[in-house]
């Protein structure tokens, strides 16, 4: 019996590592910071990050939609093609991790636990959890408006033309009539106040309209 307890014990464990996924599935990943500690210190960092995402995702492939880097977490909206998540945040945030603790002579964990999956699940959510990605920093009070923000995707969606591209930003676009940046800077902003209102909330997804 005790041997039967123990058994069980540990497949309800290992079916918690497992974590189900989809293929072709989109996600808005979420981490933080090990006690909510700063990921980014400096400029530098956040250059870091973004250089090894894009290193990963040539590795590993997935579409990224939308990201925002914030100074102690971080958001990821992304779409999987053959492999789940799992496989290529762990590289990531090990990489980072790596990085950052060279870097500031530290020992420990970087990340707070493991990262967060929430499974999109419509064409709205989809478009909503975008909105509140590049919202983040105007609900933190770091800027007025999120062109502003120097790592968020946002800025990439709006001005391309100065960016080596990482994201992926037909997709989201294609919902909105021509001129397309300019009718998702509206959707955008169109609900910048309510998002700033959810500030104490973050980093989580906000609910489905």
């Amino acid at each position: 019996m005790v041997f039967l307890l123990n058994k069980m014990k540990g497949a309800m464990r290992m079916s918690r590592l497992l974590r189900a996924w989809i293929p072709g599935g989109i996600y808005h990943i979420t981490a933080r910071g090990n006690r909510k500690q700063a990921l980014f210190k400096e400029e530098e960092d956040f250059q870091r990050y973004l250089e090894t995402l894009k290193s990963v995702k040539r590795k590993h492939p997935f579409i990224l939609h939308a990201y925002c880097l914030m100074p102690n977490h971080i958001h990821l909206l992304v779409e999987v093609i053959d492999q789940p998540p799992s496989n290529f945040m762990k590289i990531l945030h090990m990489k980072y991790a790596i990085y950052f603790n060279k870097k500031y002579d530290l020992i420990g964990h970087v990340f707070q636990g493991r990262f967060h999956a929430h499974y999109i699940t419509s064409i709205q959510y989809f478009l909503h959890v975008s909105r509140y990605i590049h919202l983040n920093p105007c609900a933190a009070n770091i800027c007025i408006i999120p062109e502003e923000y120097q790592w968020s995707s946002y800025h990439e969606y709006m001005f391309p033309e100065m960016h080596k591209r990482i994201i992926e930003p037909n997709k989201l676009l294609s919902y909105f009539f021509e001129p397309r940046r300019l009718h998702y800077h509206e959707y955008v902003n169109d609900r910048k106040t309510e998002v700033t209102a959810l500030a104490p909330v973050l980093p989580g997804p906000i609910p489905e309209e």
